[in-house]
């Protein structure tokens, strides 16, 4: 029987956990419940795709709000405090600011990053592939696309979401916002 432990498994065990942390950090680009919240209302609200101009302006404002929300989750941010409890907050350049309660813990290290700015963008890339290149989206808003560019409508969601993938496998988001709480060891 081989050992376990040799430099061979130590970095396939390194590697796949790498892998797995970037996975994890891919999921938490978009917030499940906003994704599940636009593929519910988005055939309801376009009409599956025969939309009268309601449904444009009611489509219109979903995907701006959802959109929002997956930048938004981007600066929040979580810890378990010394009560035991989570408190989550908004990131500011000062630091954690909560929602509710008090810190009892040094705030200021929660400051802002310019790399929550990049998982803002790249979380708004990622939705917006997600949104726009929707069947029914495409339907109401630009329905002479769907037979005239489909193999950019079948291309562009995967290379997007290689391109996001790779740059949040490079620079992991440490980030533990709303609906992600602060693993005992954070």
């Amino acid at each position: 029987m081989a050992n376990s432990n040799t430099p061979s498994s130590s970095s396939n065990s390194s590697l796949s956990d790498k892998t797995l942390s970037g996975l994890a950090n891919l999921v938490k680009l978009l917030p499940t419940a906003t994704v599940f919240i636009f593929q519910f209302l988005n055939p309801v609200l376009t009409n599956n795709g025969q939309c009268s101009p309601v449904n444009k302006v009611l489509t219109s404002i979903l995907i701006a709000l959802c959109g929002f929300s997956c930048a938004f989750s981007c600066f929040t941010d979580s810890y378990r405090g010394s009560d035991g409890l989570v408190h989550y907050g908004i990131v500011t350049v000062n630091g954690l600011w909560l929602f509710s309660g008090s810190g009892s813990i040094s705030l200021s290290s929660y400051k802002l990053r310019i790399g929550d700015f990049v998982h803002a963008f790249f979380s708004i890339i990622v939705f917006a592939a997600l949104s726009l290149l929707d069947t029914d989206t495409v339907r109401c808003f630009y329905p002479s696309f769907e037979s005239t560019e489909k193999a950019l409508l079948v291309s562009l969601p995967p290379v997007i979401g290689a391109i996001s993938g790779t740059v949040f496998m490079v620079f992991p988001n440490s980030r533990h916002g709303i609906g992600y709480p602060p693993s005992d060891s954070s």
